[in-house]
């Protein structure tokens, strides 16, 4: 016989770490190959979820993916090619069952000054980090309003909090994922789609040993005003992801949580 005295403390407890899974939920990830998005991609294969791997680079999808082991699945992509997305969405929802997070995580970077960017190079950039980001979004939200559920998140910036030198395009682009973020939640929050950002601070990839290369006073002037004093760790990333996406935020929409160390608020 259950002693149900004994058993009633434990079902809160199961509540509240089922509201941390994934489980069963199918999240697609571009960029997902290296980087932020493969430690999202990991986090969030931990937590429960299958996983697709969008990128250019096959090798590096395929390596991610047997990193990450059987949740994982890839998309071999370029989201910057309209002609391409909508198949390769059909083709992974047909593996791996609707998509229910979207992550739009892909993006370049460009160390330029304002003047020294050509314009051709400005437009890249944008098309990388927004215009591509809005046909995945609108390839995956009809059928997330659908169903009546379902996450999207964007991979911002500190470039979207903070002016930073040499970086005008990254920066333009990461602001604009702030306004879609807002502008979608309050779209769609209603039909139960929510919709958020991370905003990583100096995360220890080749992004940013790129970034700072050669410039040993960045790296000084970044660590400084950071109040924890250190670069951030991939998986720090990958970890607010699966908060945002799973149904522990369920009342969170419309939101950039910077996980930066204090970065955007150090001095």
């Amino acid at each position: 016989m259950t002693d149900a005295a004994t058993d009633a403390p434990a079902a809160p407890a199961r509540r509240h770490a089922e509201a941390f899974s994934l489980r069963g939920q199918h999240a697609l990830i571009t960029g997902g190959g290296s980087g932020l998005g493969l430690a999202i991609a990991e986090a969030m294969a931990a937590a429960g979820a299958a996983v697709t791997l969008v990128g250019r680079r096959e090798d590096a999808l395929r390596a991610a993916a047997e990193r990450i082991g059987d949740a994982a699945s890839i998309a071999p992509c370029d989201i910057t090619a309209a002609a391409s997305v909508r198949p390769m969405l059909d083709r992974a929802a047909g593996e791996r069952g609707p998509i229910a997070c979207l992550v739009n995580n892909a993006g370049i970077h460009l160390k330029k000054t304002m003047l020294e960017a050509t314009e051709e190079e400005f437009e890249r950039v944008l098309a990388t980090h927004v215009t591509a980001a809005v046909r995945l979004t609108r390839g995956v939200l009809p059928g997330m309003l659908e169903r009546g559920s379902g996450s999207i998140l964007f991979t911002a910036s500190m470039a979207s909090l903070i002016g930073i030198p040499l970086v005008t395009a990254y920066s333009a682009a990461k602001s604009a994922h702030l306004g879609l973020v807002r502008s979608l939640a309050a779209e769609v929050s209603s039909r139960g789609v929510r919709v958020n950002a991370i905003a990583p601070g100096w995360i220890e990839t080749p992004m940013l040993r790129g970034a700072i290369a050669g410039d040993e006073e960045r790296g000084r002037k970044i660590l400084s005003r950071t109040p924890m004093g250190r670069f951030g760790r991939p998986e720090e990333i990958g970890r607010a992801a699966v908060f945002l996406a799973s149904p522990a935020a369920s009342f969170i929409t419309g939101v950039c949580l910077p996980v930066d160390g204090g970065g955007s608020i150090g001095f």
